[in-house]
């Protein structure tokens, strides 16, 4: 059989001498481990949601209402100032209520409705403007949802705790063995390397709703709220080299 009958054949090069391999050795084993930290908080920021309704027998009568309770709403949270940091409007609808009138249909009333949301972090102003909000005409008020700014220094903190964490895990494991770490190869935030984000589960918080249908005829007491303590998480994966180990 000549050469060129021959079968190819293919043979993987050996790793560069001095190229880190993916696993450990007897001389520099590995240990991998995995680091957690959970804190709680006070939080930074009171969600509260605001809904603003009205209704008539005409479109425009529903209109004129709504824009008129819409502004009050506004006007009363703008007037706490700095207090607020965030004051969005969303969804706004105007709904026909129809009604069958013999073979046919008809508008019997109109329904409008919109949707603000309010951000603060002055709490003790929270329990005011809440208890105001509720007793405005046609207003209900759903809430406070207690959260932590995105930049909040307990991310930080929490990720800090769960980067000891592993360093503590695994010299537990090397001395365990006899041995010592030698050197970080990897720290990998959990969730890291899969394809898509990872999210945490926020804790729930008690949702309360107050509406009123009448016209206030004096300021209601402020809501004493107690603001509910925040769970911050971190989890990060830590692989390190050891000495060899006393077995």
């Amino acid at each position: 059989m000549s050469d060129d009958d021959a079968t190819p054949q293919s043979y993987a090069a050996p790793p560069a001498q001095g190229t880190p391999l993916p696993y450990g050795t007897p001389d520099v084993p590995r240990v991998a481990v995995r680091g957690e930290a959970r804190i709680e908080v006070d939080p930074e920021i009171a969600r509260i949601g605001i809904t603003v309704s009205a209704r008539g027998v005409d479109r425009r009568g529903a209109l004129e209402d709504l824009t008129r309770r819409n502004n009050a709403v506004l006007d009363l949270v703008k007037s706490y100032g700095d207090e607020v940091e965030k004051l969005e409007t969303g969804a706004f609808s105007i709904t026909p209520e129809l009604t069958r009138q013999g073979r046919g249909e008809r508008v019997r009333a109109y329904h409008g409705r919109v949707l603000i949301t309010a951000e603060l972090s002055d709490f003790t102003a929270l329990g005011e403007l809440t208890t105001r909000l509720a007793d405005l005409e046609l207003t209900r008020v759903d809430g406070p949802w207690w959260a932590l700014r995105p930049d909040s220094p307990a991310h930080g903190q929490a990720r800090r705790q769960a980067v000891l964490e592993a360093v503590k895990r695994a010299r537990e494991y090397a001395e365990a063995l006899g041995a010592g770490l030698a050197s970080l190869v990897e720290l990998a935030d959990l969730g890291a390397e899969d394809a898509g984000p990872r999210l945490m589960a926020a804790p729930g918080s008690a949702m309360r709703s107050m509406a009123y249908g009448g016209a206030p005829e004096e300021h209601a007491p402020a809501l004493d709220l107690e603001p509910q303590r925040q769970t911050v998480y971190a989890q990060v994966n830590a692989r390190f080299t050891m000495t060899a180990p006393q077995l």
